[in-house]
């Protein structure tokens, strides 16, 4: 397992804008396809989702402007 995350993290050192924009686009687009086929199991976990969220992008933005910029 730890070789096959290696793996891809050399592989992703080689990603272009491109490359993570069309990620991105997949992962958005998979994320709406589940929430399309299980809509009812979502809106009942509606406030988890949310907080998951927020600590998510909160998180993200801390590694990306507090703690790389120094």
């Amino acid at each position: 397992m730890t070789t096959l995350i290696e793996l891809l993290l050399k592989a992703s050192r080689k990603f272009t804008v491109m490359d993570y924009a069309c990620f991105k686009i997949t992962l958005v687009s998979f994320g709406i396809i589940l929430g399309a086929y299980f809509s009812k199991f979502f809106l009942y976990y509606t406030t988890l989702l949310w907080v998951i969220f927020i600590v998510s992008f909160l998180w993200i933005g801390y590694r990306t402007l507090i703690k790389h910029l120094n």
